[in-house]
């Protein structure tokens, strides 16, 4: 049983987490209106735990940025020769250009 209530969309985007002193760069794989999966370079674990606000920078195709305040659902660490994290996150309050943006995508 599907326990999301938006439909994901397969990307390969690239972003930055904001607020962070080395390994910014994340890769998000797939998104929704409400969610993002990203992947990223191996961190501290407490930078991912469950309920951590994140902010997330996202450059779209116009060459805009967005800035979106994200709480970490779920992480966990990929296989040692992966060397990744992944990474659920749950975007609070969509803007409405991010939205728009999502819907581009289908």
């Amino acid at each position: 049983m599907e326990r999301r209530s938006a439909h994901r969309l397969v990307v390969n985007l690239r972003a930055e987490r904001l607020s962070c002193s080395k390994n910014c760069s994340v890769f998000i794989e797939n998104l929704s209106d409400t969610g993002i999966y990203m992947i990223t370079a191996p961190s501290n674990n407490r930078d991912y735990e469950p309920g951590r606000k994140l902010l997330i920078k996202l450059e779209l195709a116009t060459g805009r940025t967005l800035n979106l305040q994200c709480n970490v659902k779920w992480s966990y660490d990929n296989s040692p020769e992966d060397l990744t994290n992944s990474v659920g996150l749950e975007i609070i309050n969509p803007p409405d250009e991010y939205r728009k943006f999502v819907n581009t995508l289908q």
